[in-house]
């Protein structure tokens, strides 16, 4: 290794372990390089860093579990075909909740950037996908980070989550029973889906249909909660 690019991943890792997370383009202006240098630096050491949703964080934070990274290149295809359908009940001026995960990832993504809307979400990866549509307002919930989903925690944003005007939620799971209802695998999302599901005029489950038939360790809502289930094939009663 050089000894420029090894000075460059030793400033990484020391800025990552004073702020937690660092979004790509101010490690590219903290090391003075450009954002693809900054790319092949984390790539080349899979051991130090992970990269997610424009963000990169230390490796060690995402050990074991769920790790979105690993998440968004299963079934990407059928995650956004899902997405796609469920787009289509997005209409301008609404106030929409866009949960966490890689499969709403790509309902963020497919967002119309002439369009007039105010999106609520607390994940890394969906609000970068976001702050580049500028006609669109965004509301971050923060809190406690938690490398390992991209997401923030907090109790205190709960109760400023249920004001808000919410027309539709769109929630993901990690798994679909018809019997256990819908679930994930971290428990501090629990309270942000639930708390979503009941503020909004209505929701929507947004999974592939490879999550049917899974159980979660973090049950989260019954079936009946949602007014559709959307997958690739387009929406179902729930």
């Amino acid at each position: 290794m050089s000894s420029r690019k090894s000075e460059r991943t030793n400033l990484l890792a020391e800025a990552l372990a004073q702020r937690g997370v660092l979004h790509l383009r101010d490690a590219a202006a903290l090391l003075g390089v450009s954002e693809m240098t900054v790319r092949r630096d984390v790539s080349a050491h899979p051991e130090r860093f992970a990269y997610l949703g424009g963000h990169i964080v230390s490796a060690e934070d995402i050990a074991g579990g769920y790790e979105l990274g690993r998440e968004a290149d299963s079934h990407a295809n059928a995650k956004f075909r899902a997405c796609a359908h469920a787009l289509k009940l997005i209409v301008p001026d609404d106030t929409i909740f866009i949960d966490c995960g890689s499969t709403l990832d790509h309902l963020a993504q497919q967002i119309p950037a002439d369009l007039t809307i105010t999106v609520i979400c607390y994940s890394l990866n969906v609000a970068d996908r976001l702050a580049q549509k500028p006609n669109l307002r965004m509301i971050m919930l923060g809190g406690l980070y938690h490398a390992s989903s991209a997401t923030f925690s907090s109790g205190e944003w709960l109760e400023p989550l249920g004001r808000f005007g919410i027309n539709k939620a769109f929630i993901s799971a990690g798994g679909v029973d018809v019997e256990r209802g819908a679930s994930c695998s971290h428990f501090h999302e629990v309270p942000i889906k639930q708390k979503a599901i009941a503020s909004a005029l209505e929701s929507h489950l947004v999974v592939d249909e490879s999550k049917f038939g899974t159980v979660k360790p973090a049950y989260f809502a019954r079936l009946s909660d949602f007014r559709s289930i959307i997958t690739e094939e387009g929406p179902r009663a729930a």
